[in-house]
């Protein structure tokens, strides 16, 4: 079986993947050289972005295990659809949970006003709040919000989420979908938006669902950045009609240098860094697959192409 991989730690992928299938032909390469081993391998690992131009060469495989949770970059209406497309699954959900969790406990802990008073040598003694009766609101409730809600479930909060359909769903008290979202942020404490990027999760947070949230609410997106507008956001921190975001993803990457996030009041930025992929996850995850791909069985994270995850 050959192979292609278009991967920035290709190295790293073809260590590990050398270690567990000796037998696996491995491909790799850049650019034009890419392209002339497309042809000839059935089965594609790596980023979305590097195997987008590829296919827009009207070259195709068999299957593509993306090494990304999102594949916007292969959902392009330029490009084939006819091939099997897995997105990385059950590999997130721990170190997007520590992100999440990282950012509530700073915000309770106010570590931001804290290390600016120690620069001022100035003793804060102000007791900090916590996370225990916290209410949070998962936006987006599949296997990264799933997984995410279960590491909060041990810090007390009380966890509400949104999905394409209601549901019952451990170890939320409540899964409703996006047309309750003005109704779920208005009770909530922290928004955590986990949304894929698709027609119907593109600008929804705007001023009109940002005046719903309480002004001591925190909103943090690790989901896409299509799903803010970005100046109405910019606009209700000024106003303090939510009192702080944290922004991980943006609609450019990087961000441009007059872009209204880099002084935002109350808004941190952390650079798409929330949830990296760790190549011996993913590579578990590939041989997993690859061996549903053999036998013909269903792969996991496979996408459906009409809905865009």
């Amino acid at each position: 079986m050959r192979v292609l991989i278009a991967e920035q730690d290709h190295a790293e992928y073809q260590r590990l993947l050398r270690q567990a299938a000796p037998q696996l032909e491995l491909v790799v390469g850049e650019g034009a050289a890419l392209a002339e081993q497309a042809a000839r391998c059935p089965v594609w690992l790596g980023e979305p972005d590097l195997f987008a131009s590829l296919l827009r060469a009207g070259h195709k495989p068999a299957w593509l295990q993306s090494t990304w949770a999102g594949i916007t970059p292969l959902l392009a209406d330029d490009l084939p659809r006819d091939y099997r497309l897995t997105r990385a699954v059950g590999v997130f959900g721990q170190i997007m949970a520590e992100y999440v969790l990282c950012h509530m406990l700073a915000h309770e802990r106010e570590l931001v006003a804290r290390q600016q008073a120690q620069r001022e040598r100035r003793w804060d003694g102000r007791l900090p709040g916590s996370l225990a009766g916290r209410r949070v609101l998962i936006v987006g409730t599949g296997e990264i919000g799933a997984a995410v809600a279960r590491f909060l479930q041990p810090f007390n909060v009380e966890l509400s989420g949104v999905a394409s359909s209601p549901r019952t769903l451990a170890p939320f008290t409540e899964v409703a979908t996006l047309e309750e979202l003005p109704r779920l942020v208005a009770q909530a404490d922290y928004v955590v938006n986990l949304l894929p990027n698709t027609p119907a999760t593109r600008d929804i947070y705007d001023a009109a669902l940002l005046a719903r949230f309480q002004p001591s609410a925190v909103l943090i997106n690790a989901g896409r950045g299509t799903s803010v507008v970005d100046e109405d956001l910019v606009a209700a921190l000024a106003a303090g009609r939510l009192a702080a975001a944290v922004i991980d993803v943006c609609r450019e990457e990087p961000l441009p240098a007059g872009h209204s996030f880099w002084n935002a009041r109350n808004l941190t930025l952390t650079g798409h860094s929330a949830a990296p992929t760790l190549p011996h996850l993913l590579v578990e995850l590939f041989l997993a697959n690859l061996q549903r791909y053999q036998a013909d069985a269903e792969l996991h994270g496979l996408v459906d192409f009409a809905r865009g995850y």
